[in-house]
């Protein structure tokens, strides 16, 4: 038998406060070795002028039992705050993303029967880097972060997540026929390291007919990994489809440490009220349960709330305003709790029952950095402000202060090439891209882009932001403007 384990518990905000209560009073009584920590986070503390929503006292416990069991949380409306779960993600180094979308038909209902699929997103980077900037009154900007590292080390999660379970294919979501560089990089780590799993099935989708396909054909796929946005996003879809959001749990995986919550959110509107659902944060404790080694725990209490369900004991939510015809008995969060304990030791007759064994630590591999190339400073994108006009008048501004080898090639305005040739239907904003590089064949130095932008300063200019541009073995390290 293992050893009591300690664990941070914080009961969040909203329904937060009752579905946890009714978790850990399922787990205590399943026999769950626990030493908890309780934490206080969310909305009392961002009141409290705390911005991110967690004070060091927090922190600490986290760092010091390395296992989170979180209930939901409110983000007070308003800027300034930043997202809970996006911070902690980061301070822990929670890559990865664990969400199992299961369908438990026929008790609650489902277009889409035996659907069980995994979603595995990455955690860390893209547009949830949270780098944005407003450059100028007309334009705001934020950036995608991709890294060679992330990518690797989050899909070789799902390949290793894939041969733990026994499942038999990873699909991996991009948009890499429009973000060649961000996406294309997580296309093409998954293509290198797909081939070290030989006994996998492996396929690549388009995010967006993937995600068609995912709501129409659920059956189809096994392991999906993505990018944070889009695993955000289909996460809560395949939930959704699968039978009910509030139905899913999710595992936050590190190195070192570890996160575990439902997928939804606070629910104001129902606090206080007993009528709240606590199977996602169960699962999410269940999934707790097997990251830190007890898995016939988790076995215990995963089949008693299968039973459960199976017996038509629901909260609100599915049985559906009694209209679910498997309803036996509607009820609320303490008594759904009671119906779990009750049952604890049964297994389901007609939904499969489960059995895990303890999930092995650290599975993620060092992995290697990015493969050497060539790099040279092949030029650079000076982004302006100046009022929407005439591109021909900005394109001879900018031409105006190029020089020193140094030629202007390329303007463009939201992503569009507009000079040289603009066309009339392009919409323009107050940021302009003016892309300097040198002849074909000449070098680029940083003294020569300094000098551009003292020539800018001097003819009163606005620069907002300079990219340099880079080649990697000959080839651009930088997208051309739509239409170049």
């Amino acid at each position: 038998m293992s050893q009591v384990v300690p664990i941070t518990v914080a009961r969040g905000d909203g329904i937060g406060p009752e579905i946890m209560d009714a978790t850990l009073f399922i787990l205590k009584e399943a026999g769950a070795r626990l030493a908890i920590e309780e934490i206080e986070i969310g909305e009392k503390v961002y009141l409290r002028g705390n911005t991110a929503g967690i004070e060091k006292e927090a922190i600490e416990s986290l760092l010091r039992t390395k296992v989170f069991l979180k209930a939901p949380i409110t983000t007070p409306q308003g800027g300034g705050f930043k997202s809970l779960n996006v911070t902690t993600r980061k301070l822990l180094g929670l890559y990865a993303n664990v969400r199992p979308c299961v369908a438990y038909d026929p008790f609650i209902p489902t277009k889409h029967p035996g659907m069980d699929v995994v979603i595995v997103r990455e955690n860390e980077e893209d547009l949830y880097a949270g780098i944005e900037y407003f450059h100028t009154p007309d334009q705001v900007q934020c950036l995608k972060v991709i890294t060679y590292g992330g990518c690797r080390r989050i899909v070789r999660y799902a390949f290793e997540y894939a041969v733990r379970n026994n499942r038999k294919k990873v699909t991996c979501f991009t948009k890499d026929n429009i973000m060649k560089l961000t996406d294309g990089l997580f296309h093409r780590v998954f293509d290198e390291i797909g081939a070290e799993y030989p006994q996998i099935e492996k396929e690549h989708w388009i995010v967006d007919i993937g995600a068609a396909k995912l709501a129409d054909t659920p059956g189809a796929f096994d392991v999906i990994v993505m990018p944070n946005l889009y695993g955000d996003i289909l996460s809560d879809v395949a939930a959704q489809i699968a039978g009910s959001v509030g139905l899913a749990g999710s595992a936050n995986i590190g190195r070192e440490y570890a996160m575990f919550e439902a997928i939804h959110g606070s629910a104001p509107r129902r606090a206080g009220q007993n009528l709240a659902n606590p199977s996602g944060l169960l699962m999410g404790a269940v999934m707790m349960l097997v990251h830190i080694g007890q898995p016939e725990v988790a076995e215990r209490v995963h089949n008693a709330w299968l039973k459960t369900i199976e017996d038509g004991i629901h909260t609100y939510d599915v049985a559906k305003e009694g209209k679910n015809p498997y309803t036996k008995q509607q009820v609320g969060t303490r008594e759904f709790a009671q119906a779990v304990v009750e049952r604890l030791g049964q297994k389901p007759q007609q939904l499969k029952a489960v059995s895990y064994a303890a999930a092995p630590q650290n599975v993620q591999k060092d992995e290697p950095p990015p493969p050497a190339a060539k790099r040279e400073l092949a030029g650079v994108d000076v982004f302006i402000h100046h009022p929407p006009e005439d591109p021909n008048r900005v394109g001879a501004m900018m031409q105006a202060v190029a020089g020193d080898g140094l030629e202007l090639v390329m303007i463009s305005n939201r992503g569009t090439k507009v000079f040289p040739d603009p066309l009339p239907a392009t919409l323009l904003c107050d940021t302009w891209r003016c892309r300097f590089q040198p002849k074909a064949g000449a070098a680029v130095t940083p003294r020569q882009i300094l000098s551009l932008l003292e020539r800018c300063v001097g003819a009163g200019i606005e620069v907002v932001k300079t990219e340099h541009l880079y080649t990697y073995d000959g080839k651009p390290g930088y997208s051309l403007g739509q239409g170049q």
